[in-house]
């Protein structure tokens, strides 16, 4: 595997990042009276993740032109990624997207609340972009998420994507199915439209099974998305949770016609999961980047980053290489 030389970065992700507001202490939304503030999204996680290990990252992400906008620009930016290709809407609709994270203690259950329709992000357009973007990363990383927020945007993206590839960027895709955007049936019909142009596929096995409708053993299912549509990667995670504070976190990755897995990271102290499933995709893009003939280093990197993730609090990792290697070794 090459990526493209000097290019001005690695990784370069698009997404909607949102401000997360959290009852303190485990307290529950409805009794709360004050919540902590701060900003989460799924490829911002992404592309900060795979910057606090050490490569270079973007983020092309559509904010209101406000104090809170500001807000969400400092902490990307806090987060070690470029704001090169943040957009700022200044139309008297312009806002910006806003989940309530609600943290569960046994036996009762994390939630999250989504208030985010017609935010800014959704009427990113291509033409707010310059067109010199495509040919300046190694890797371009989506999620479905972005997918299924709006369809003017899902259009957008998917016209994204094949510039970037056409470009000869490495295309990063997580499936990250979420029952509350959209249904198993359009998901599906999207999703697999976009699946010959992904190069690193990251997918859980329930969604494999359950919204994607496939069938046999996993290693079946994994070869199965490199054989139909060519992807070079693919990565998938399997979290148990023991209870909301302690879980068990392992992945496995098919590459190159070879299986690549460890043993799993059991009872993790989970102070916030949010954000953990994002950290493992940054710690693999970072090792596939880094050293891209070494698949067993990236799912060492990406099992650790994500195991260490589940112990800070809020959506960003901030877990460096020298951390993540003493966990690795640790381990």
């Amino acid at each position: 595997m090459e990526f493209k030389e000097n290019t001005d970065f690695d990784l370069i992700g698009l997404g909607e990042v949102m401000l997360r507001l959290s009852p303190p202490n485990k307290e529950k939304i409805s009794q709360s009276e004050t919540f902590e503030k701060n900003a989460g999204g799924s490829e911002l996680n992404v592309v900060s993740g795979a910057a606090m290990l050490g490569i270079r990252s973007a983020i092309v992400t559509k904010l209101p032109e406000n104090k809170m906008g500001h807000f969400i620009r400092n902490k990307i930016r806090y987060g070690n990624v470029s704001d090169d290709y943040i957009i700022y809407d200044h139309s008297p609709q312009k806002r910006l997207g806003v989940y309530y994270y609600e943290s569960g203690a046994y036996p009762r259950k994390s939630s999250v609340i989504y208030d985010r329709a017609n935010s800014s992000f959704c009427s990113l357009s291509l033409d707010e972009l310059p067109e010199d973007i495509y040919a300046k990363t190694k890797i371009f990383h989506i999620s479905s998420i972005t997918l299924a927020l709006d369809p003017s945007l899902k259009e957008t993206a998917i016209k994204m994507i094949h510039k970037f590839h056409e470009a000869g960027a490495y295309i990063s895709f997580d499936v990250n199915y979420r029952a509350s955007l959209w249904s198993e049936e359009e998901a599906k019909k999207t999703v697999e439209a976009i699946f010959p142009y992904v190069d690193f596929l990251f997918v859980s096995e329930e969604t494999s099974r359950r919204m994607l409708q496939r069938t046999g053993t996993l290693e079946e299912i994994m070869k199965g998305y490199a054989d139909t549509y060519g992807c070079t990667l693919i990565a998938t995670t399997r979290r148990e949770a023991v209870s909301p504070t302690h879980h068990n976190f392992n992945s496995k990755i098919y590459m190159n016609g070879n299986f690549y897995e460890e043993e799993p990271y059991r009872n993790i102290e989970v102070v916030d999961r949010i954000g953990s499933g994002d950290a493992y995709v940054s710690g693999v893009l970072y090792g596939l980047l880094s050293k891209p003939d070494d698949c067993q280093r990236a799912l060492e990197i990406g099992n650790a980053t994500s195991a260490v993730k589940n112990t800070i609090p809020g959506d960003l990792p901030s877990s460096d290489l020298r951390e993540i290697e003493t966990v690795i070794k640790a381990h």
